[in-house]
């Protein structure tokens, strides 16, 4: 699997978000599609078969990345901040 940059997954979680909220608040054909369209786009861009992988999966790549990042003033691998998780 190519692995996606953090800032699509950051981008796609995001509106992965909204269209929940939005179907939430205001569960209509367009929210439910506009919902299943980001689904399906995190799917896609994991590899995974259902959002909850998805997410987790997400989740993960996230946290690597973060590992991964050298900080600017020590340049060592950034493991202080800790970071949320992102999965349900």
């Amino acid at each position: 699997m190519i692995t996606p940059r953090h800032q699509v997954l950051r981008t796609l979680l995001s509106r992965y978000a909204d269209a929940r909220i939005m179907q939430f608040e205001n569960d209509t054909a367009e929210s439910r599609r506009r919902l299943d369209d980001m689904t399906h786009a995190l799917c896609v861009t994991t590899g995974a078969h259902t959002i909850e992988n998805a997410l987790a999966l997400a989740d993960d790549l996230l946290q690597e990345q973060r590992r991964n990042t050298v900080t600017p003033s020590t340049g060592r691998p950034d493991t202080d901040r800790a970071s949320p998780t992102l999965a349900p």
